[in-house]
């Protein structure tokens, strides 16, 4: 009996996750050859093969089944073992955030199951209707506040903190580079390579001495 119920829920997972999709790859494929105003609501339902009900039980707006599956949210078990075996150290970071932050991002992408002809199908969308960049835009900076807020929690410091807040936005450009990297036509290599190499560049620049002395003031040439 256990296990039918945890098959039956795995199916129902599953269904749902492909309707979704499937909502999304219609209206992505709509959008960027008409526009976000050259299409309907019942033209999607039509395309995916789904009532006018069942849209609106997965997405508010057009705009947002555009946007689809990008806006999910983290993995709760994800998130505990990501707040595991913490090494607090009184007003800095501590010595394990940029492992747990590696670990938890292999951890997402690894379950992810966003393709490379979907992110495609996402940027040919924004190139035919650029007021989707604004909607990504916006979405973009929540998360960043809630990345920030997630490391801030961990290492139970202020999220105003400078170190939590460059944590945050170091680790951020590099996962974003990587993604870029990871998604191009022309990739071949595995995502943790790429972050792990990116990582590794990061660690070398942000490793080297910093002379932080005043420079004299020099005067002006006679």
């Amino acid at each position: 009996m256990a296990n039918s119920a945890i098959n039956d829920g795995g199916l129902r997972e599953r269904k749902r996750a492909a309707t979704r999709l499937s909502i999304t790859e219609v209206a992505r494929t709509l959008t960027a050859e008409r526009g976000l105003n050259g299409y309907t609501v019942e033209e999607v339902c039509e395309g995916a093969g789904i009532s006018r009900r069942t849209f609106f039980n997965y997405f508010h707006s057009k705009e947002d089944a555009v946007i689809g599956a990008f806006s999910d949210e983290l993995p709760q078990d994800a998130l505990d073992e990501f707040n595991k075996e913490t090494a607090p150290v009184s007003g800095s970071i501590s010595g394990t955030l940029l492992g747990a932050l590696r670990a938890l991002t292999l951890d997402i992408v690894g379950r992810s199951t966003i393709s490379r002809t979907e992110v495609h199908q996402l940027i040919a969308a924004i190139k035919a209707e650029p007021q989707l960049l604004g909607r990504m835009t916006l979405e973009g900076e929540a998360k960043e506040r809630q990345f920030t807020e997630l490391i801030a929690a961990r290492e139970g410091l202020s999220p105003e903190h400078p170190e939590i807040m460059m944590a945050a936005v170091v680790f951020g450009a590099v996962s974003r580079k990587t993604a870029q990297q990871f998604f191009s036509h022309d990739n071949s290599r595995p995502y943790r390579e790429l972050l792990d190499q990116n990582l590794a560049a990061a660690r070398k620049l942000f490793s080297q001495p910093l002379d932080t002395t005043p420079a004299e003031n020099q005067k002006d040439p006679a």
